[in-house]
Order: structure tokens, then sequence, then C-alpha cells
């Protein structure tokens, strides 16, 4: 059997994590290493990825976790790749999603799920890639989940100079509202919008 090459599967490991990133702890039980070993292998690609200016994406830590994320020089093309195509293109569930996160930020994927009543796993992964809304921290509670807020780039595509310029809440909508009220939360949500531009 050849030398194992730690580096390139941790790599694959945080690449198939996406934005959940992975802990120390997960890393270890995953590599079957010590905590040591695995920090050795965790600053072998930081250092891999720093020497490397070719690369377009870097090795980062946020809140306890690794994850890959891409380096903020390509902001540029990024925000192209968010504009087109643009959000009209978005499912009805990542604009759901992203009316609820816009609003609730920071959010938990749970707690996004309990206000829409279904699984929100590919509407936060869509608006991720296209750089509308980003992990933000970690929930204190059990578990420390990610918190989801809006980018730039949100806020760009809305034409707001920070979230605070959001339209306020209609009021015939509860604050705790369901599932069945979000076509009408966001349809709302984006006739404001329309109107404010």
């Amino acid at each position: 059997m050849g030398i194992i090459n730690w580096k390139g599967i941790l790599e694959s490991l945080l690449f198939a994590a996406g934005d959940e990133g992975l802990s120390l702890k997960q890393i270890c039980a995953v590599l079957e290493v010590e905590e040591h070993q695995a920090l050795e292998i965790i600053e072998g690609l930081f250092t891999e990825y720093n020497k490397d200016e070719s690369r377009g994406i870097i090795l980062t830590e946020l809140a306890g976790t690794y994850q890959l994320v891409t380096k903020k020089e390509h902001a540029p093309y990024l925000k192209k790749l968010v504009e087109s195509p643009n959000v009209n293109s978005l499912s009805q569930a990542a604009l759901e999603t992203l009316a609820i996160v816009a609003y609730k930020q920071p959010i938990t994927r749970v707690d996004i799920e309990e206000i829409r009543g279904v699984k929100t796993e590919r509407p936060l992964s869509t608006l991720t890639a296209k750089g509308l809304i980003k992990a933000v921290g970690r929930a204190e509670r059990t578990g420390r989940a990610i918190l989801y807020g809006t980018t730039k780039e949100f806020l760009d595509y809305f034409g707001l100079k920070d979230i605070s310029e959001l339209p306020p809440l209609p009021e015939n909508i509860d604050e705790e509202f369901m599932s069945e009220d979000a076509d009408l939360f966001f349809e709302k949500f984006q006739e404001t919008l329309d109107s404010q531009s």
C-alpha cells in the first residue's frame, strides 16, 4: 500500500462538507488520527493554499470549523456569476428561503425549516453558491449550527445600502408565519422592493 495522501483526503472531505465545514473532532474521527496529527495535516493544507497564488480557494477556520472558501480578490467575478443568471431564475423554495434569511438573520437551517415546514438544504446550497447568503457564525445552543445571513451581493442586487433598508414586514403576516403564508410573504417582499426601485 502506498503513502496515504492525507492533505488530498482532507481537501476532499472539506469540499464535500461545503459551508457546513468540519470541526477538528470530526476530522480526527474520519481520518482516525490524533488531534496533533490532524492539526499537522490541516496546517499542511493551509500552507499549500497560501503558497500557491494560482489557487482560487483557501482553507479557513470559522467558529471552530474548517472550510474551503473562495479568495476575496475573486469577488468581482463571483458577483458576475451571482448576477447572471439573476435571482429571477431561483426556485420558489429558494426565493422563500432568501426572504426568511433576509428578515430573520442570523438564522439556522433548522429554524428556517420550522418556518417553511419543509427541508431547506437544497435552497440554502443554491443561495450560498450564488453568493446571496453566507455563513455568518455559529449558534450558541447545542450542536452549534451554522447561522446564515445575507451578503453584500444580496444588498447590491436589491439596491440596498444595508439590511436596515429592507421594507417592513407586511402587517397582515404574523411574526411566526408558517409555510402556507410563505408565497404571500415573498410576493409582498418582492413587490415592496420593486416599488422602491
